[in-house]
């Protein structure tokens, strides 16, 4: 019995480093991405928030003044004495803000196509899911470090050096969301 099974291990572990001879097989070897070809789960998490506040105050104020007196006694004491004056203000105040919020959670499975000298892997990956004519696109790629690869081969979007993720969509939905022809013009117009 005993010989039976050293003799069944042995065929199994023969026929699992023989179905893929350019992949060392290994008992204790974690299964993470390392290789061009091996593919790893990209966690998408992505929240992004932005809010820009401008407040402007200017103000201008000018005056002018002019006025003569009499200069000394006799004739010129009873001559009128001169004045003029003047002022001008100007006032603006303006205020502005705007703020965008996004968020986008998915998971999607990359593919190594290159690695790095330094370790590193370049990944790429996409997804495309059909439901009744509406389609949404997801496209991940980047650079991951293989420390930054958790025990389950999965990896965090904030991971992802030089990260381009993409989420897009076609169909009805998406064609609803977008402005009509003439309201796209008469808002060029005005």
């Amino acid at each position: 019995m005993r010989r039976v099974m050293c003799v069944f291990m042995i065929v199994l572990f023969a026929g699992a480093i023989l179905s893929n001879p350019s992949r060392p097989f290994s008992l204790y070897g974690d299964k993470k991405a390392k290789r061009i070809d091996d593919i790893i789960t990209v966690l998408i998490i992505e929240n992004a928030s932005a809010t820009n506040k401008t407040k402007t105050g200017t103000g201008t104020e000018s005056e002018v003044g002019f006025n003569t007196g009499s200069s000394g006694g006799g004739l010129m004491s009873y001559l009128p004495t001169w004045g003029f004056s003047g002022k001008n203000s100007a006032n603006y105040k303006g205020q502005g803000e705007t703020s965008r919020m996004g968020e986008l959670k998915a998971k999607v499975t990359a593919r190594v196509i290159e690695v790095h000298d330094n370790g590193n892997l370049l990944i790429h990956g996409s997804k495309l899911v059909e439901i009744n004519n509406e389609k949404e696109m997801i496209h991940v790629s980047g650079i991951i470090r293989p420390e930054d690869i958790a025990v389950d081969n999965t990896i965090l979007s904030s991971s992802i050096a030089d990260a381009n993720i993409t989420y897009t969509g076609e169909g009805v939905n998406q064609d609803a969301q977008n402005p009509g022809l003439l309201t796209r013009f008469f808002t060029w117009l005005f």
